[in-house]
């Protein structure tokens, strides 16, 4: 869910669809905040504190996400999509994106990736993409932010594919097989 709509909020804002690129950040929102619950629940276990830290992680990505949607709608409600208010409120979405897709998501994927690890509720190789993925983007967003590589350019995407096959991989995976729960074998399922 929130591969979808962070991707299709990005075409609709891209379209001029302000109010759909606003309704899939809050339905992205809701998906971040409902994924920490979920692997909260389901790793607490395993590391309550980086479990309750991946938790806490995603409602603040939530929320950010939703800070960067505010200007959005007051772009749109303004009835200025051009000019200086359009690109304020266009910067603004652009720094909450850095931050809360950027910065948030990469420390997040690092703790989850980690507890996974630990856990072994998932193959190494998952969990170790998950780690260096995370490190990856978080390098790559604090090159943007310092100015040292474009912002949301080629290298910042090239960047991102790690963190996005982590996240693929780990849906699959959940879908098909579950977590391993930590009285099962490692060869187990």
């Amino acid at each position: 869910m929130t591969h979808a709509t962070s991707v299709l909020a990005v075409v609709a804002y891209g379209a001029g669809f302000v109010a759909a690129g606003v309704t899939l950040e809050f339905g992205l929102a809701i998906g971040c905040a409902g994924t920490g619950v979920l692997l909260w629940n389901l790793l607490r276990a395993s590391g309550p504190v980086r479990a309750a830290t991946f938790a806490a992680l995603r409602a603040v990505e939530a929320a950010v996400i939703l800070a960067g949607a505010l200007p959005m709608l007051a772009m749109m409600w303004s009835h200025e999509t051009s000019g200086p208010v359009a690109e304020l409120a266009s910067a603004m979405h652009t720094a909450s994106f850095l931050i809360g897709q950027g910065l948030v998501i990469s420390v997040n994927t690092i703790v989850l990736g980690w507890l996974l690890w630990d856990s072994r509720a998932v193959p190494r190789a998952l969990a170790a993409l998950g780690v260096g993925g995370g490190g990856l983007v978080l390098i790559s967003n604090l090159c943007q932010l310092w100015g040292v590589i474009p912002l949301n350019g080629p290298i910042a995407g090239g960047a991102a594919l790690p963190v996005f096959a982590f996240e693929l991989w780990f849906a699959i995976f959940l879908i098909a097989r579950g977590l391993r729960t930590p009285q099962e074998p490692v060869g187990a399922r």
